[in-house]
């Protein structure tokens, strides 16, 4: 169920190039604060499922919805 989650998380994903520093940026609008950076999109996708799943337990720890 955890990861039926986290891949329909990771479907709803926004990527940019942020242009400053030229590095990927991606956020997952439905969940707040769920953001990651890095110099390349696959290394970018791999910190923000990191960030997905930290997102996840924190919620779970603390009884949130």
């Amino acid at each position: 169920m955890l990861t039926d989650y986290l891949r329909a998380a990771m479907r709803r994903a926004r990527y940019e190039i942020l242009p400053e520093d030229k590095l990927y940026y991606g956020e997952i609008p439905p969940l707040p604060g769920v953001w990651a950076s890095a110099p390349t999109l696959e290394a970018c996708r791999e910190e923000l499922e990191k960030t997905v799943e930290d997102w996840i337990l924190v919620r779970v720890a603390r009884n949130l919805a």
